[in-house]
């Protein structure tokens, strides 16, 4: 499968899949500050982008956030970000999209992938479980928001 980091070229069409990806999670669309967000992870190289491109068309993207883990004195990713366009699902993109992350994490020594997801999203839950991932339950994640009361997504 065609997958390859994103560029600033791909600003415009991942900036739609994400819109896309942040409607799902029940917000609204606002493909300008989608775009915008897009721009500023690959200006400052914060985060590792990972997009599928089909036929000159970019069909989904994975986002991993980098981490350290101070009790395993080690470095993780948050897989933070999955998402295939509908009109490109059942294709495998997906799975694609995951073993590229885990692949581009190995070659760069990260030692754990993390994620989360809403609890009920059982088709991404299968999707993970299927390669391998397995549902933490020693800890419990909480999340406190700092923006003045605005609702967010759950972090994905």
């Amino acid at each position: 499968m065609p997958i390859r980091h994103a560029r600033l070229a791909d600003i415009e069409p991942l900036g739609a899949l994400l819109d896309g990806y942040r409607v799902f999670y029940a917000q609204a669309s606002d493909p300008h500050a989608a775009r915008r967000f897009v721009a500023r992870r690959l200006e400052q190289g914060d985060s590792h982008l990972l997009v599928h491109e089909d036929d000159d068309l970019l069909t989904g993207f994975v986002q991993c956030y980098p981490l350290f883990s101070t009790v395993r004195l080690a470095r993780q990713w948050r897989l933070n970000d999955l998402f295939v366009a509908p009109e490109a699902r059942d294709r495998g993109i997906g799975r694609a999209l995951m073993r590229a992350a885990a692949d581009q994490a190995r070659a760069e020594g990260v030692h754990q992938l993390t994620l989360a997801t809403g609890a009920d999203n059982r088709v991404a839950q299968a999707l993970y479980e299927s390669e391998g991932w397995r549902r933490n339950e020693a800890f419990h994640h909480y999340a406190l928001s700092l923006d003045g009361g605005r609702r967010h997504a759950p972090s994905a």
